[in-house]
């Protein structure tokens, strides 16, 4: 099912939680709502699952009018982050409840009940724990089993809150892989909110990126991290590094450095700011050219995949994080206190809150 969201607004006792919100969900697509705290994500999950109703706008399933149907009328399927398991059923018993209380026309049999909730435990891969009571499983099984719920009763639409919120980080991993392989099997249309961007880069079909009510960008992966479409989407997926500057001649003059700008029409003097991811930045012992940075070298942390470092700039005293590979960090063997030089590389250049 298809989920189109039209000019979406919503206000909280004057707070306006959603600004004129837009977004298509194709069928069978798995898009993650991305963002910091407040930004709306869950508002907006919210009221796509009819557990909210907006001021404004129109949302359609399916090209079909849905703005003012009730969660039930929608055929939805929402998880929340806490579970929400009744502790007083097992899991068997969990995921058949909204097959059991659906109305008696509706109603499957006590044994197709039995055969679909099975199905649906083999899905999750938690057959053997259908005995089992909420709090005799772990976090990621009691949300697997919140999940195997929310499809007992075929959505047409998934809608997850923050699923792996209260999970620690490696059961986090673990289900996110799990998650992306379940989706791939079934193809419901899905939407999770979450603030993790490891999480959103690694599962979603596409991003939607959200800030202060509003969608920021919307992309695939790969679109929304390698091309930005402004300063907050650019800071909010990963470490940046900011060097200030000011554009000079058609180019953005950051200390030593020129980069090449398109031509806006930007005046002589304009306040620029160049945007470099850690794993960007080269580091040398000796000079290799006029447009470097002099910097030394305040911290090394070397355990991991990557090397990081601290370096303070000789010139503004600020500090550059720099990410180098293992091998590059062997063979400079660098010190804390050493003298280094510094070349950012694939600098994204940013004025006046768009970009130039």
């Amino acid at each position: 099912m298809s989920i189109e969201i039209q000019n979406i607004n919503k206000r909280f006792d004057g707070f306006h939680a959603l600004r004129n919100v837009n977004l298509t969900v194709p069928s069978g697509e798995l898009v993650a709502l991305l963002g910091p705290s407040g930004s709306g994500k869950t508002t907006l999950l919210r009221i796509i699952a009819g557990l909210e109703f907006a001021e404004e706008g129109t949302i359609l399933f399916n090209g079909e009018e849905a703005t003012h149907r009730n969660a039930k009328e929608r055929q939805v399927g929402f998880v929340f982050q806490h579970y929400a398991l009744f502790r007083h059923l097992n899991v068997f018993q969990n995921v058949a409840f909204g097959l059991q209380v659906k109305p008696r026309k509706e109603r499957l049999s006590k044994g197709e009940i039995s055969d679909k909730v099975h199905e649906l435990l083999r899905l999750v891969q938690l057959e053997q724990l259908a005995k089992r009571y909420p709090a005799q499983l772990s976090g990621g099984q009691r949300q697997r089993v919140a999940l195997a719920r929310a499809l007992a009763v075929e959505p047409q639409v998934l809608l997850l809150d923050e699923p792996f919120g209260a999970l620690d980080a490696k059961v986090r991993q673990e289900l996110r892989r799990w998650l992306r392989k379940l989706h791939d099997e079934i193809h419901v249309t899905s939407l999770f909110v979450t603030h993790d961007q490891e999480e959103a880069l690694e599962v979603a079909d596409r991003i939607v990126v959200m800030n202060e009510g509003q969608v920021e960008q919307i992309g695939t992966p790969e679109e929304v991290y390698d091309k930005p479409a402004n300063p907050f989407v650019l800071n909010f997926l990963g470490n940046v590094n900011l060097f200030h500057g000011r554009v000079h001649e058609g180019a953005a003059k950051i200390a030593d450095l020129s980069v090449d700008l398109p031509a806006y029409g930007e005046a002589d003097g304009t306040a620029v700011v160049a945007y470099v991811r850690p794993y960007d930045i080269e580091i040398n012992r000796n000079r290799q050219g006029s447009e470097e940075i002099e910097a030394v070298v305040r911290r090394i942390q070397g355990a991991g995949a990557v090397a990081r470092f601290e370096l303070e700039r000789l010139d503004t005293r600020e500090i550059i994080e720099a990410e180098l590979t293992k091998e590059r960090y062997r063979e400079l063997g660098l010190r804390s206190g050493e003298k280094v030089f510094v070349k950012p590389r694939n600098m994204r250049v940013f004025a006046q809150d768009y970009q130039i």
